[in-house]
């Protein structure tokens, strides 16, 4: 009998976070303690020169069903199993939101015997990173709704262009499309507004792309707000208002460091989402981790064509990171979820559905080798598994010259992925090639979406409504020609249709729309129905949480 997840982090007392620094080599003095499990590491601590000699390894997965397919277990039980096997690792995550730890998914902070701990502090307030990146949004928010009402500075800006939104980290549904300003001359002028969840803030994606503060300063000074009446461009710093935003960021800006169960160490840091931003934490933790370790293992959010396309394509080409390792996280249950398989068939033996769906894993294998990287697969067992199942996507793999290891990262933590520790750190000491990212930020704009909807997406062309259209137009007349493109893209499909599992052929994506992000230097197709506000389910998983009068919580998980 298994053990809850809540049990589990219990059984296993968390060491002072200073024990857990010195397994970095560093100091108490190097630490800015935030009680005695968690602490802020200084931007100083970032070496180049040791960031050269360090082994970054990048885990993602195929295409998820609506649960996921486990990548944060598997990444933190990889760093694991690298400990136990004798090399110095440390593992590199997102922060989670609280929309889908109140929502449908849960936390993000592993599960099982593979966890980042302190986990309740981690998927809750944390260190403040996110209130921090929502009030630096807000404040931007703020500062143009009021320069609207000025009589002595006014911009001149149309509120009918206004682009930038409002941020809560929560999934609320009724706040995507509001009216603000009204209440007569003293509250405002009445406009159309909104709110994204604030893994979606732009905010969000500057943090985690920038590489210093003076970085962070000076694109948060490009965010892009809309225009004059005139048709003039305005940005963030035409308000003046990156100075006071980077005041804000002045500690979000450091990486956040805790531990797993097994008592190694783990930087947490960012939270954009996959499937409407780049979807990886940001660069300066993955640095922090690369001049700290030996071995650097990451993830990526959903499947591999949107989170590992855009840290290969994104945050790898720009930070001049060279990953040496991919490692591919399979699940059963997603390949019967893609051999037709209904939810609750999920758990019963179905050799031919698995058979089925393997489709979609062989596409998510061709597109990481065509970053010249070679993927090892890493089966997230579940207890439901059956040993002709796993078999089967084994030796399916090898066929293809590709190794699938299972990997018990829940079960038993680092013991668990002795197997696929030591595949890994074989592969990356052979590799002595640098990958390769698929296009070039000079690319015009077009070629950069074709290009990945057709290597990445298996897509034979691309259709631009009449708004995208326009966008590209006003894109190429403000100079955002050299941006990197994030697509904005369902992440239960290949596809822009959410309903086309396994590995379709023969279709069109549709470019919706296109929105900018200036200060991330990003470009955003968005393909199909996006959305920046999720919705709670009819069952939200809020209701089986519970705290007992000694604030002991359970259910967050």
């Amino acid at each position: 009998m298994f053990l809850s997840d809540i049990e589990i982090a219990h059984s296993n007392p968390m060491t002072h976070i200073k024990n857990i620094a010195h397994k970095l080599y560093l100091d108490d003095k190097d630490l800015e303690m935030y009680g005695n499990y968690k602490a802020k590491l200084p931007l100083e601590l970032i070496d180049e020169d040791k960031i050269e000699n360090s082994n970054l390894i990048l885990v993602t997965a195929i295409t998820p069903t609506p649960a996921g397919e486990g990548k944060t277990t598997v990444s933190i039980g990889l760093s694991e199993g690298m400990n136990f096997i004798g090399k110095q690792s440390t593992v590199v995550l997102r922060e989670p939101s609280l929309g889908p730890v109140f929502g449908i998914k849960g936390g993000a902070a592993g599960g099982g015997c593979s966890q980042v701990v302190p986990m309740e502090d981690i998927n809750l307030h944390f260190t403040g990173d996110f209130n921090a990146i929502e009030k630096a949004n807000n404040l931007l928010s703020a500062l143009i709704d009021n320069n609207l009402q000025s009589k002595t500075k006014n911009l001149n800006i149309d509120p009918r262009t206004i682009v930038w939104k409002r941020v809560i980290d929560m999934n609320d549904r009724a706040l995507r499309n509001i009216i603000i300003g009204l209440g007569g001359t003293a509250n405002g002028i009445p406009r159309e507004e909104g709110f994204n969840i604030t893994p979606a803030s732009e905010v969000m994606a500057i943090l985690c792309m920038a590489k210093d503060f003076d970085d962070l300063k000076e694109r948060l000074g490009n965010i892009f707000i809309g225009y004059t009446y005139d048709k003039k461009p305005i940005f963030a710093r035409d308000l003046k208002a990156q100075d006071a935003m980077a005041i804000l960021l002045k500690d979000a800006i450091k990486p956040n460091l805790v531990q797993t169960l097994e008592k190694n160490p783990a930087i947490i840091h960012g939270g954009p989402f996959a499937n409407i931003a780049q979807g990886t934490n940001s660069i300066i933790a993955t640095k922090m981790a690369m001049s700290l370790s030996d071995y650097v293992i990451t993830e990526a959010g959903f499947g591999a064509d949107l989170g590992a396309e855009k840290f290969l394509n994104i945050k790898a080409a720009y930070a001049e990171l060279n990953p040496k390792a991919v490692v591919l996280v399979a699940t059963i249950r997603a390949l019967k979820h893609h051999g037709g398989v209904a939810k609750e068939d999920y758990n019963t033996p179905n050799l031919e559905a698995v058979k089925k769906g393997f489709c979609n894993l062989e596409k998510h294998i061709e597109n990481i080798k065509k970053f010249n990287l070679t993927p090892v697969v890493a089966i997230n067992s579940f207890v439901s598994d059956t040993m002709e199942e796993q078999e089967f996507i084994i030796q399916k793999c090898k066929s293809l010259q590709i190794e699938a290891i299972v990997s018990k990262s829940w079960q038993m933590g680092g013991e668990g992925n002795i197997e696929l520790a030591k595949t890994v750190a074989d592969i990356v000491d052979e590799n002595q090639d640098e990958y390769t990212p698929l296009y070039q930020w000079s690319d015009p704009i077009e070629n950069k979406v074709f290009t990945i909807a057709r290597e990445i997406y298996g897509a034979i062309g691309v259709d631009y409504s009449p708004q995208a259209k326009q966008k590209l137009k006003k894109i190429k007349e403000l100079g955002f020609e050299n941006f990197a493109v994030c697509m904005a893209k369902t992440q239960t499909s290949f596809s822009d249709n959410p309903k086309l599992i396994g590995r379709p052929e023969g279709f069109n994506i549709t470019v919706r729309d296109i929105e900018i992000a200036a200060g991330a230097q990003f470009i955003i197709p968005i393909l199909g129905s996006m959305m920046r506000m999720p919705g709670l389910p009819e069952t939200p998983a809020s209701e089986g949480m519970h705290i007992d009068e000694y604030g002991t919580i359970g259910g967050l998980s």
